[in-house]
């Protein structure tokens, strides 16, 4: 090639990348759990590359702190955790051994959803005797969509202070966001109205939040005490002692064992409902709007 058509060829490169424009460079979203990764993704669209450190068959409680999450954490701009130490065995470690002073607590790049709603079961006194108990309150406050929507306005925020460049997007984002999350409410509340006041008996306490949303009447948990098995005296006691209450399904997260749910169930003569509980917790629940579709279409069926 003759040197006056390389430098037409470089001119004509350079010419079309500035009219290009300088590339989005999308921020590096670090999410615990499914449901706050599939947040930041409705909200930031392509402006955000979200990771997920577990999945829906994963217990939150109970994650290692693998060197692939570290890795993974070095390089994000922003954390977004449930908070209310439920990853309180984990995430310190990765956190501490990220080396990124971005996403440390107290730095904008790092986001505790818990402090952005009104947390329930909060312990008068912390003992541990009494088994896994929080005590900022239940952690599991992605049960009951309306937190979502909650979450979802700090978060927007978030990602707007951290990119402020593109923070008219992000505030965009959540309000597209929030319109169809404010129907899909109405229409799942209006599916779910024949399950307030329905006697229920729970494995474990993660799913508080949605019986407190639809107005379930919560009789007894399986576990004797937050994160103990049941043992077979205990569930032989405790079916005594809900018969009088009538409970008319027993429920558990997906992630769960089924063992103690499904004794119970079984001599109680109820239906055992196991719920998706986060994204990836069943087939069906792909993403947001199909989490708590599959939840309520599950719990309506079953007291059917």
């Amino acid at each position: 090639m003759h040197t006056s058509s390389r430098l037409l060829s470089a001119s004509v490169f350079t010419i079309l990348a500035l009219l290009a424009g300088p590339a989005i460079a999308a921020l590096n979203v670090f999410a615990t759990v499914p449901e706050w990764a599939a947040l930041a993704q409705e909200i930031g669209g392509d402006r955000v590359r979200v990771f997920a450190a577990t999945h829906g068959m994963h217990d939150p409680h109970r994650i290692e702190a693998k060197p692939s999450l570290i890795v993974r954490s070095r390089n994000a701009d922003l954390v977004i955790a449930t908070g209310a130490d439920l990853e309180a065995g984990w995430l310190p470690v990765v956190l501490r051994e990220s080396g990124n002073p971005r996403i440390q607590p107290g730095q904008p790049g790092h986001l505790e959803a818990a402090r952005y709603v009104t947390m329930i079961e909060v312990p008068v006194k912390v003992d541990r005797a009494n088994g896994d108990v929080h005590a900022a309150g239940n952690p599991h406050i992605q049960t009951d969509p309306r937190n979502i929507l909650k979450v979802g306005e700090a978060l927007a925020a978030r990602l707007a202070q951290l990119d402020a460049a593109n923070a008219a997007a992000y505030r965009a984002g959540y309000q597209a966001f929030a319109q169809r999350w404010q129907a899909n409410l109405a229409r799942w509340e209006k599916a779910a109205a024949g399950l307030k006041g329905q006697p229920v008996v729970v494995q474990h306490k993660s799913l508080s939040y949605l019986v407190q949303w639809l107005g379930l009447r919560e009789v007894a948990t399986l576990e004797p005490k937050p994160g103990v098995e049941a043992g077979a005296g205990h569930l032989a006691d405790l079916l005594q002692r809900t018969r009088a209450q009538s409970p008319r399904l027993v429920l558990r997260a997906a992630y769960e064992s089924p063992k103690s749910a499904e004794w119970f169930a079984r001599e109680a003569k109820v239906p055992l409902v196991a719920l998706p509980f986060t994204i990836g917790g069943s087939e069906a629940a792909r993403d947001l709007t199909a989490l708590f579709d599959e939840t309520v279409q599950l719990l309506v069926q079953a007291i059917k």
